[in-house]
């Protein structure tokens, strides 16, 4: 699966749009992790607890965003895009989206 952030890939030609394709991701952050952060925002630095979370709900999110694609039928995502939030007082939401697409090389 080509995942790609921009509107086309090069040596490719789209064919045929499947449609939008997103995959989400809810985590919560856990206690110690919160009183871990606390007292590393007392002292500054980088919270690592929270950036391998992160990192890992990207990955999951992109993960589920391909298996969406391919169950369309797609075999690449263009305009991919990430975007986060808050779904709750200890919860972090990432969410992956783009255009399922059919393409064939030029």
């Amino acid at each position: 699966m080509l995942v790609v952030t921009t509107e086309n890939i090069q040596g490719y030609k789209v064919v045929e749009v499947k449609g939008p394709v997103f995959g989400l991701i809810v985590r919560s952050r856990g206690l110690g992790a919160d009183i871990m952060a606390s007292l590393k925002g007392l002292v500054g630095g980088e919270i690592k607890q929270y950036t391998v979370m992160l990192e890992d709900s990207r990955k999951e999110a992109m993960d589920r965003m391909i298996k969406n694609a391919n169950a369309m039928g797609a075999n690449a995502v263009v305009m991919t895009r990430f975007d986060s939030g808050e779904a709750g007082k200890n919860m972090t939401e990432i969410f992956a989206y783009g255009t399922a697409v059919v393409v064939e090389k030029m």
